[in-house]
């Protein structure tokens, strides 16, 4: 608990922090791009966050504080209003960290990304960018470039995006990049994902419908009722979001996934509700919420049917709790708080969450998909426990932004029964700038 007290108060001291800051993180380019011809530009971005945990997966005597760095360095090329060419590299690392370092936490000086961009998303009706890039689909629940982590994602990718008044389509193939550590990052053959991500802008007044359609395809997957085959899934799905008259907002989200792998049968499917409710006559004119997130799990029994969801390439960070310790897999998650603005440049939130299995045979996964704890007879029951996250970021300057949060999961009976059941805490701060 020391450390949830420590990040509390670092929390609280953040706006005296930031009064006297703006000025000395505040590191324009524009006297170097002003030098260079009009369409040549360079920019870049730095971040340093130090995080942690106390009784990592929930077991006493586990702990780890550490920092993490990264150095994006840009440039983009556009020599005519309709061709722009980008090139990203990065350079991730870690400090103070127990292990060897390696991804998702280091990857030393890396072509993050590389691609030309051919047409005019603003004036124009059709874009095509091709090469090493960012897929941010939505909200990123199913695919996006999880920029929480250290080295964070691209895919090798083939994107055209059409556009006309309300209406707007993606259509792209894609692969995405294997971080390795010395080297730079490749795709792994035969792992590939294709999609159509629609959009109907005030189609409906007040609100965005976002239809899509994504094909996961993956070779050599181990079928649980024997062989090896091609791993194909098929996830149609709708996300819609608004307003609503007296201040309230809703944003929902539904995936379906039906496919195969060999005599397997794939069938699983997930959804994000969340309502808002803004506040003006209140001071500091807060926004509550209440949100439920949903997704399948299987009965470890039941071999050749898969029921548990598939997160794909999601940026789950904070989705599903600041913690990160549970992800969009077998899952109940209801989730409540107030988030306010005290000043236009600072925000902060407070938020409890509440966990269950939806398949008590089936394991609690992790944002990155990794199993936390497991009891396949089913005997520890669904409820997973009671989580609770404070978070506060500061615009320090235009460039400039600095934050922290701290996240704490009180264990229900499933974690008391399927580890030793300790609580787990996870603080942060940071520090972002661009130049």
């Amino acid at each position: 608990m020391k450390h949830f007290r420590m990040s509390a108060i670092l929390l609280c001291a953040l706006p005296m922090c930031a009064q006297d800051a703006g000025s000395f993180f505040s590191w324009p380019t524009d006297v170097i791009n002003n030098e260079l011809p009009s369409w040549l530009r360079f920019s870049g971005e730095e971040r340093m966050r130090t995080e942690g945990y106390d009784n990592g997966g929930f077991k006493p005597n586990n702990a780890d504080y550490y920092l993490l760095q990264r150095l994006r360095l840009n440039m983009k090329i556009q020599p005519a209003r309709w061709l722009k060419i980008i090139v990203q590299s990065q350079d991730s690392r870690e400090f103070f960290k127990g292990g060897t370092p390696a991804p998702p936490y280091q990857d030393t000086w890396d072509l993050r990304q590389a691609y030309a961009e051919i047409g005019d998303m603003e004036r124009g009706f059709v874009d095509l960018r091709v090469g090493r890039q960012e897929i941010n689909l939505g909200e990123e629940r199913l695919m996006g470039s999880s920029n929480w982590t250290n080295n964070a994602r691209t895919f090798d990718a083939a994107r055209l995006r059409l556009h006309h008044k309300k209406l707007r389509l993606d259509i792209f193939a894609a692969s995405v990049v294997v971080v390795t550590v010395g080297q730079v990052g490749a795709v792994a053959p035969g792992s590939n994902i294709y999609g159509l991500y629609g959009g109907l802008d005030n189609v409906i007044p007040n609100s965005t419908i976002e239809p899509y359609l994504l094909w996961r395809s993956q070779s050599d997957v181990k079928a649980q009722l024997g062989g090896v085959g091609t791993y194909d899934m098929k996830v149609p799905g709708v996300r819609w979001l608004g307003t609503l008259p007296r201040n309230f907002d809703y944003n929902t989200d539904i995936a379906f996934e039906r496919g195969s792998v060999l005599k397997d049968s794939i069938d699983a499917w997930a959804g994000h509700w969340v309502l808002g409710y803004n506040a003006p006559a209140l001071p500091f004119s807060p926004r509550f919420f209440a949100e439920f997130n949903y997704a399948t799990g299987s009965a470890s029994s039941k071999l050749g049917q898969r029921h548990t969801f598939d997160q794909l390439y999601a940026t789950a960070h904070d989705k599903y709790g600041l913690s990160d310790q549970v992800g969009w897999k077998n899952i109940e998650h209801i989730r409540v708080g107030p988030e306010w603005k005290f000043r236009p440049r600072w925000s902060m939130s407070v938020r409890y969450s509440d966990y269950w299995l939806a398949n008590a045979h089936d394991a609690l996964y992790n944002t990155s998909n990794a199993v936390v704890a497991q009891m396949a007879n089913g005997s520890a029951g669904r409820w997973v426990g009671q989580g609770l996250d404070v978070i506060s970021a500061i615009q320090v300057s235009k460039i400039t932004t600095i934050g922290g949060g701290v996240s704490h999961i009180f264990p229900g009976t499933f974690l008391k029964m399927a580890t030793p059941g300790l609580s787990y805490t996870a603080p942060y701060l940071f520090f972002q700038t661009m130049f």
